[in-house]
């Protein structure tokens, strides 16, 4: 098993490339420590989520490549996409990530702005006089 598994998870505006493979456990964001690129301990559990959940935390490296979106939807973005590729390794894992909700791509996006209105719903302010 010495192949690289590429899978893509997307979340809002943001895109994450997955590349995973056998190693040591190292977690490699845009050729960042992922602890570095994502500070906060819920964002790098996220990322530990699909591995802790298939007891796979030591046995694969993996090298992100994400862009768009914020922290949070950059991190669910690359978790799509970690669960994605475990599944494509295995198709056990399928049926404890599923559960989990860890392989549903999250379609809640941003509403667009129409014309003649301030936002996607607020509207300008009424005057009857």
């Amino acid at each position: 098993m010495g192949e690289v598994i590429h899978k893509i998870g997307r979340r809002k505006t943001a895109v994450a490339r997955v590349y995973l493979k056998k190693g040591k456990g190292n977690i490699t964001v845009n050729n960042k420590d992922y602890k570095n690129y994502f500070p906060t301990a819920t964002l790098q559990y996220k990322i530990n989520q699909p591995f802790a959940l298939t007891n796979n935390e030591k046995n694969f490296d993996t090298t992100i490549k994400v862009y768009g979106g914020g922290a949070t939807g950059q991190v669910e973005a690359i978790r799509l996409g970690l669960s994605r590729a475990l599944c494509e390794l295995d198709e056990k894992n399928r049926e404890v990530l599923k559960p989990e909700g860890l392989l549903t791509r999250d379609p809640r996006m941003v509403e667009r702005k129409k014309f003649g209105q301030k936002k996607a719903r607020k509207k300008f302010q009424f005057s009857k006089r």
